[in-house]
């Protein structure tokens, strides 16, 4: 049977193109690729469709694409939801760095694939709070190396591709792993999906602990570990992500609270929807938008149960956002 695309199954359906129904349909689309890879036929082609989708939705909308991975409006396992949002981060960051089309597909395949050495056991490390195993430390080592075998027994025959999957956890000071290269012996390409990789793992929630806030996942990655970023990454992930990405939850110097809904532009200004009044009074639709510098403006961000709101994200960016 034949698999359609987003793309084409929007215009079978009709309905009106939305960047969040798109991801979600890809990261079904890719559990299934992933957790049968070798019962697959032609996995090469399934993941490439894939990453062009991802990569599509992401450029129809930016915004809408990072917002959906602070308000965890991607469904299905963490394992594999990771992978997309991983891949949307990248996306938003190469586009920044100028790579060419064939490196973004390549890059987002990889991302999407980067965790298939260890889909199998991730819902196991989601799922405790208790420090790992020898055993447990032993595969999240091995993930890389697995997960590069596992793409060339199924067909896969990009060499890029499988390196960005084998080297995403190395680093520039040698402390990564499964090899311990150093710069500049690893691709700009996996460590753009590496920085994304664990960027993403900060904003998202475990069994186990909270969320990071985003200003916080970025001072973490800019700042902890020792091991000094690429700078060209450094200055990509400041800018094109920010300290208050969109979908971010936000108190404003005013005593407003809302969402950030838009991310800096040129002149340092954010878009945020502020949603109730100082006093918690939700404010009516024609108070909701407000341009503002981010700076000055956003008081702090604040977590889902701090910030007391509860909307639709289409409420906020309308068929882009649907469901």
């Amino acid at each position: 049977m034949t698999t359609l695309s987003s793309h084409a199954a929007h215009t079978a359906t009709a309905q009106p193109y939305s960047v969040l129904r798109a991801l979600n349909a890809s990261t079904r689309r890719l559990e299934r690729v992933l957790l049968d890879l070798r019962l697959q036929s032609n996995p090469d082609t399934q993941l490439r469709t894939l990453a062009h989708d991802v990569i599509a939705a992401v450029e129809r909308n930016p915004d809408v694409a990072l917002a959906s991975i602070y308000l965890n409006q991607i469904a299905g396992l963490y394992a594999v939801r990771h992978c997309v949002e991983t891949a949307v981060v990248a996306i938003v960051l190469a586009r920044a760095l100028g790579k060419t089309p064939g490196e973004v597909v390549t890059m987002t395949a990889a991302a999407l694939t980067m965790n298939i050495g260890m889909v199998l056991h991730a819902e196991r490390f989601q799922n405790r709070g208790a420090d790992l195993t020898s055993e447990e430390r032993a595969i999240i080592a091995h993930h890389p190396a697995l997960g590069a075998d596992l793409l060339r027994s199924a067909g896969v025959e990009d060499q890029q591709w499988i390196d960005y999957v084998l080297l995403h956890h190395e680093m520039d000071d040698g402390s990564g792993y499964p090899i311990g290269l150093r710069a500049p012996e690893i691709p700009q390409n996996a460590k753009m999906i590496g920085l994304a990789d664990r960027y993403c793992a900060c904003v998202s929630a475990r069994n186990y602990r909270r969320s990071l806030l985003p200003p916080a996942a970025l001072e973490q990655l800019l700042t902890g570990h020792g091991a000094r970023l690429d700078e060209d990454l450094a200055r990509a992930i400041q800018q094109q992500i920010g300290m208050h990405p969109p979908g971010t939850l936000v108190r404003l110097a005013n005593g407003e609270t809302g969402v950030v809904s838009k991310r800096l532009d040129s002149g340092g200004s954010a878009q945020v929807h502020a949603l109730r009044a100082p006093g918690g009074t939700p404010l009516q639709p024609a108070q909701v938008r407000t341009t503002l510098d981010a700076g000055a403006a956003i008081a702090t961000a604040l977590h889902e149960d701090q910030a007391g709101l509860r909307f639709s994200m289409k409420h906020i960016w309308g068929e882009l956002a649907a469901l």
